[in-house]
């Protein structure tokens, strides 16, 4: 097969058949997908909204069972989204930087692990908080643009058992820090940043077949892998 261009979506229908492998090669994934859930209230009124961008095959529904959102799921991926529906994510297709949602709709917007893939950030972040009602939460997770980001998502990252695919990342699109909290806080979103990283121990334990899964910590440097949230005034 011939080598798809970094960041190519099409990477994503290739590997259709290995998002719900607990080991397989989007298991960090999962991982990330838990904490990012952490970040996510629990629904204060009825009929809650939580748009889950680029949403995959649903990675993200497990870890909101409880929490009383309506779950809808945008992605562009065709092989992805109705394997989203079967883990009771309600699908639409279309892109990030043009949603097909009315403003303020969206009592949670969680943009995990697509910022470092879209093109135009600025369009991605203003639909994002466009979309969400005033006193929502917008949850990102995402990946800095600074060498160590590039170092461990591709140079370690792509070789390392759960690390993200090879060339399913673009280094040129990693999303600078202070650019996306002063993208956010034009829209009226507040940011707070913390960084995120596999936990050691868990890790071994997971490649020694002893943990199914393995948690996600919170560190004070968001050079690498970094989590984002905050509400919408």
């Amino acid at each position: 097969m011939p080598t798809l261009p970094r960041n190519d979506p099409r990477q994503y229908d290739d590997l259709a058949e290995v998002w719900w492998e607990p080991r397989g090669r989007f298991a960090m994934l999962h991982w990330i997908a838990e904490a990012r859930a952490r970040l996510v209230p629990a629904a204060s009124r009825p009929g809650s909204l939580l748009l889950d961008l680029a949403c995959g095959a649903g990675l993200l529904a497990p870890h909101l069972v409880g929490k009383g959102h309506r779950h809808v799921g945008v992605d562009l991926s065709v092989t992805a989204l109705p394997q989203a529906r079967d883990h009771g994510v309600i699908p639409v297709r279309a892109d990030v930087q043009r949603l097909p949602f009315a403003d303020e709709v969206a009592d949670v917007v969680a943009a995990g692990e697509v910022l470092e893939h879209v093109t135009d950030l600025p369009a991605t972040v203003a639909e994002a908080c466009r979309v969400l009602r005033p006193g929502g939460t917008l949850v990102v997770d995402t990946i800095a643009a600074t060498w160590w980001g590039r170092f461990s998502s591709i140079t370690v990252g792509e070789r390392m058992p759960a690390g993200p695919p090879r060339r399913l990342h673009d280094p040129s699109l990693y999303v600078d820090r202070l650019e996306l909290v002063a993208l956010a806080a034009s829209h009226g979103v507040t940011l707070q940043l913390a960084g995120l990283r596999p936990s050691a121990v868990d890790y071994l334990r997971w490649l020694a077949g002893r943990r199914p899964d393995v948690r996600m910590l919170t560190t004070g440097s968001t050079a690498g892998l970094f989590q984002a949230w905050g509400c919408k005034a």
